[in-house]
């Protein structure tokens, strides 16, 4: 073990780890949120940090490395201290979330997957552009640290992120009070550090509750299922 693993990943970040691992029946399950973990301490999943899953899970690392490389969420180069995503996907993009990427992209300097200042302190941003954040209805979206800003336009997604470079943490539209990337990836580890409170925050928009509501007003409801429904057999297997 390197002097490097032993600061980053001390006996309470070893102890989380097995906290992680007591849920579930097969040790090699606990590998995403332990992900998070890594990312909670070090802003990023180093190759100390996937050592650090190999051994606490007793798999190879280049089992580790392959979950850590397919999904976007585990960052290869350390991160800001706030994580910004604009989604560009189709809908976003043909309601402004292109033009809101380039702004932001012009205005901090960086491209995909770069940070403006130094990783980790107070200030820094992570621009990234995301595939789509489910949620076309309230679009164009970003979030930050994984919380949504909704019904975005370049001017306001310039001052949020400008707020976030001098200090400030503007409230979500949904979700949990905003915090730093490295405390949204050990909420994601499963640990809220006495921010249970956190869980209590509004997940629903109006728009998104429109459809349900017009049902409830005029009574509208889905044919219920027979109680003998009879599903098409299966394809034979070749």
């Amino acid at each position: 073990m390197t002097q490097a693993q032993e600061t980053a990943f001390d006996q309470s970040t070893v102890d989380r780890a097995q906290a992680i691992i007591a849920r579930y029946p097969q040790a090699r399950s606990a590998l995403l949120p332990m992900l998070h973990l890594v990312q909670s301490v070090e802003g990023y999943v180093s190759q100390d940090g996937i050592r650090f899953c190999a051994g606490q899970l007793d798999l190879s690392e280049a089992e580790v490395s392959a979950v850590a490389t397919f999904y976007t969420m585990y960052k290869r180069r350390p991160c800001g201290e706030h994580l910004v995503s604009v989604c560009t996907n189709t809908l976003c993009a043909a309601l402004g979330g292109d033009e809101i990427y380039s702004t932001l992209k012009s205005h901090l300097g960086v491209g995909h997957d770069e940070t403006a200042g130094e990783p980790g302190t107070p200030g820094s941003i992570t621009l990234e552009h995301a595939e789509c954040l489910a949620a076309c209805d309230l679009g164009p979206v970003l979030q930050v640290n994984y919380e949504f800003y909704d019904n975005q336009t370049p001017d306001k997604a310039l001052g949020l992120v400008k707020a976030l470079q001098s200090g400030d943490k503007p409230a979500p539209t949904r979700g949990a009070p905003l915090t730093d990337f490295k405390q949204a990836e050990l909420q994601l580890a499963g640990f809220f550090e006495g921010r249970d409170a956190d869980l209590d925050g509004p997940s629903a928009a109006p728009e998104t509750l429109a459809g349900a509501q017009i049902a409830k007003e005029r009574g509208w409801d889905a044919p219920a299922t027979p109680k003998n429904a009879e599903f098409p057999a299966l394809p034979e297997k070749k």
